[in-house]
């Protein structure tokens, strides 16, 4: 059976390990062409492609820094330029402060470098990609952002005022660029990625006590997420724009 995104052309930024080779993956399975972006992980992302291509898509690296306009620029000219259309752009490329374990610990440079990419570098892509997307008569962009806009983050303030940007993001765009383009976010949780699973707190106890706060009693593996971004960039989705889905095992239930 065809897939929900059969013939349309996507590009994952951060793609290359985690969370975005797994949401890269995710929207090939559902019948997308992907372009899968990176800024370091070369290897992992022609892994990716490669993995997409055996999947009977088209697929293929490309290497920026979102944080930098005139590369954003050059990203989205290439993308465009080979796949001729973007249907779909999932904004999942973002810094955290993964060795912070206190607010005390701040330092300049890891606030600079979340603000630039989680903040300024999502915003680029979405103004780049969303005026072609005008300009071709549609489309869906998807911003991964996180469920600590719910808690908030004592160890990592800057971490959560950059996903609180990614709603002011999202909603803002959503309204400018509507009808002709949808703009959606997902919350993910705890997600067990190769980096959350090399950190020393995880492996000293934090995994069980997330797991004991988490009532569905699961932590995410990157797979659990990709439904979720399917769902927002499809068109089971196509009466949704301005929308915020957390998807944390119901860790950070809000009411309505």
């Amino acid at each position: 059976m065809p897939g929900r995104l059969e013939g349309r052309f996507a590009l994952v930024t951060g793609a290359g390990r985690g969370l975005g080779r797994a949401l890269a993956l995710g929207l090939a399975r559902e019948g997308a062409h992907v372009a899968v972006h990176y800024r370091r992980s070369a290897e992992g992302a022609e892994a990716v492609a490669r993995n997409i291509r055996e999947l009977g898509r088209e697929s293929f690296t490309v290497q920026g820094d979102i944080a930098r306009w005139d590369d954003v620029r050059r990203v989205v000219e290439e993308v465009f330029g080979r796949f001729g259309r973007l249907d779909v752009l999932v904004n999942n490329a973002g810094d955290m402060a993964t060795d912070q374990m206190s607010w005390r610990d701040l330092r300049e440079d890891v606030l600079d470098r979340i603000l630039l990419v989680d903040v300024k570098g999502t915003q680029l892509m979405i103004h780049e990609v969303g005026v072609r997307m005008l300009e071709q008569g549609g489309g869906s962009i998807v911003n991964i952002g996180s469920r600590v806009v719910v808690t908030g983050s004592p160890r990592a303030p800057q971490y959560a005022a950059a996903k609180y940007a990614i709603l002011g993001l999202t909603k803002s765009y959503a309204r400018a660029l509507a009808p002709t383009v949808r703009v959606n976010a997902v919350g993910p949780g705890f997600v067990e990625t190769e980096t959350t699973l090399g950190r020393e707190d995880w492996r000293s106890g934090r995994r069980e006590d997330i797991l004991g706060q988490t009532p569905l009693r699961r932590i995410a593996k990157p797979e659990d997420v990709v439904p979720a971004v399917v769902f927002l960039a499809s068109e089971d989705a196509r009466h949704i724009t301005g929308a915020f889905l957390l998807c944390d095992g119901g860790m950070s239930m809000v009411g309505a």
